[in-house]
């Protein structure tokens, strides 16, 4: 690329500038000679999963150092999952935007992202994509296993299958406290098979990391040695000129798309690879995603859907073992970060335990983890992750019980006179996208507490929002369009019947179309959540789920030329 060596080499006033100012950092002409390597360092106080950040970037600069590069830290927003409000999905495509633009603008060569927590690392991959400068991500892995009186407990499945049971009244408060010390204990992001783990390891399928990215503990020194092996490498991809749309190709979205289905792994993959995809040119349809899942096994035996956590994962032996294992549906010859194909960069991987690596042929469960819906209630498409919901409800009539936003739900969920049966089908609407704002994680909102009381333990729950990836039950999710901009969920009334079909993939509002055409010249868009600012735009611009909630105006590549650089 030699964008630093234009940078520094500029005539006049400019290079004078840029290299003087460059010489008050302490640097010579020849650290200045070399490779640039920006280090996009998403570390944050107020983000607990990136609290090693500083230590992995420092692994990260020593392996430019030794291959030859001059490292160069830079910071980009850092969406902490816990701490932001109201959801870091309506940051997402800024932090994609702040992290195009730092690369586009700075005299960079090469990027290595760093990213962990769910939103930073599809964020990096948009912004990477949409900047085409030569990149790699290194994730910052997942947290230890939780522990609790010899129990095992994920960040953040057993938090909601711990609160259930306290609602319910079988867990004491004490009891309760007492394990918040013990099941967030290290590092990282969560343990399970959540968004965080499932990006981290689909950005190896997308040949975008290093092996085994998605599953080395934080805390784990191979962790760091991964970080610095990942700095050697931008040196040469930099060197190389190896763009990362040349990386991430249709095969390379097929491949992660399989890997995601195989994983049992996050519904919210459905959303972020189409928005990544869309950087690029290439179009991921909902379709696209149903049939791969159709044809793929669930083979990691990992929790929501499983039994294991990341941890157990890595020693069964890691992403890789599993990316092995599914070669033969796999495009093995799609090029990676390594410089190696995806199936040369597993050659050596093996599983060291098959109950929690499965084989094809004796998989955890015969499809993939993700089906997609379709039908009146959903014509632009609705997704479940089936591999996670009750059985015994995946064919399943009920009467709707309707919430018109979170703020009814949480007026009305535990009211004891609330007109709610176990069969009966829970519809949160206004929670899309638009109506959020930015389509947070309620969709696997709470059962009623005097069903749980009750011994019910699962519902059918219907919304237009997310869920997070290390949550279960029977959801359906990103019901498209969304009821706030008029979508067919925004109509539906209490004690309609609706019906969930997932083998023949359909999602049914029974009722008259008459009656819907009635309902529709009532209805009425609710007020926006917001009048200027970011949240504005978010608003006027963003894309319904199917298309990966981006904005419109960031279709499309538009790579960085050497001669794009700063002017005195």
């Amino acid at each position: 690329m030699n964008r630093s060596k234009t940078f520094f080499s500029e005539s006049g006033v400019a290079g004078f500038t840029h290299r003087a100012f460059t010489r008050s950092m302490g640097y010579d002409d020849e650290e200045m000679a070399r490779p640039v390597i920006g280090i996009c360092n998403t570390y944050s106080e107020l983000n607990n999963c990136h609290q090693h950040f500083r230590e992995l970037c420092e692994a990260v600069k020593r392996g430019v150092l030794e291959a030859g590069g001059l490292p160069l830290e830079f910071p980009t927003i850092s969406l902490g999952e816990i701490f932001l409000n109201p959801t870091s999905m309506l940051y997402r495509n800024l932090a994609a935007m702040d992290t195009e633009e730092m690369i586009r603008a700075q005299p960079i060569d090469g990027v290595v992202l760093l990213t962990g927590c769910d939103k930073t690392t599809p964020a990096a991959l948009m912004g990477a994509a949409s900047a085409d400068l030569p990149a790699i991500l290194v994730g910052g892995g997942p947290m230890l296993n939780g522990h609790f009186r010899g129990q095992i407990l994920g960040a953040c499945t057993d938090c909601r299958r711990l609160t259930a049971e306290y609602r319910a009244g079988t867990l004491d408060e004490a009891t309760y406290r007492e394990i918040e010390d013990g099941i967030v204990r290290s590092p990282g992001h969560c343990m399970v098979m959540g968004t965080a783990s499932t990006m981290n390891t689909l950005a190896e399928a997308l040949g975008m990391a290093l092996p085994n990215n998605g599953a080395i503990p934080a805390v784990d020194a191979r962790r760091l040695r991964l970080a610095t092996a990942a700095g050697r490498r931008i040196v040469h991809l930099a060197r190389e000129g190896i763009r990362p749309s040349q990386i991430m190709t249709p095969e390379a979205f097929h491949n992660a798309i399989v890997v995601l289905n195989a994983l049992g792994g996050s519904t919210n993959a459905v959303v972020h690879l189409p928005a990544i995809a869309r950087r690029l040119g290439i179009e991921l349809p909902l379709e696209r995603f149903d049939q791969i899942s159709r044809r793929t096994p669930v083979i990691a035996n990992v929790r929501p859907i499983g039994r294991y956590q990341m941890e157990d994962l890595y020693y069964a032996g890691g992403t890789a073992a599993l990316i092995k294992e599914l070669l033969p549906l796999l495009h093995g010859d799609a090029p990676t970060v390594t410089g190696r194909t995806l199936a040369e960069n597993v050659q050596q991987a093996t599983v060291q335990d098959a109950d929690i690596i499965r084989p094809l042929d004796n998989p955890l469960q015969p499809e993939g983890g993700i089906a997609v819906l379709r039908g009146n209630l959903a014509p632009d498409g609705a997704i479940i992750k089936q591999g996670a919901a009750s059985p015994h409800l995946l064919q399943h009539r009920g009467r709707a019980v309707v919430f018109r936003g979170m703020d009814d739900l949480r007026a009305r969920l535990d009211d004891p006179n609330l007109d709610v049966k176990p069969d009966d089908v829970l519809v949160l609407q206004n929670v899309g996208p638009v109506g959020g704002p930015g389509m947070p994680e309620v969709g696997n909102f709470s059962i009623p507490a005097k069903l749980l009381r009750e011994g019910v333990r699962d519902m059918v729950r219907i919304s237009d929002a997310r869920m997070s990836g290390t949550a279960f039950g029977t959801i359906v999710l990103h019901v498209a369009p969304e009821s706030a901009v008029g979508g067919p969920l925004a109509l539906v009334q209490d004690g309609d019947e609706i019906e969930l079909d997932v083998p023949n993939r359909r999602l049914i509002l029974h009722v008259d179309p008459a009656e819907l055409e009635r309902r529709r010249a009532a209805w009425q868009p609710p007020r926006p959540a917001f009048r200027r600012g970011y949240g504005w735009l978010y608003l006027q611009h963003v894309l319904q789920a199917p298309q990966g909630c981006d904005f419109d105006f960031l279709a499309g590549s538009d790579p960085v030329t050497a001669q794009e650089q700063p002017k005195f």
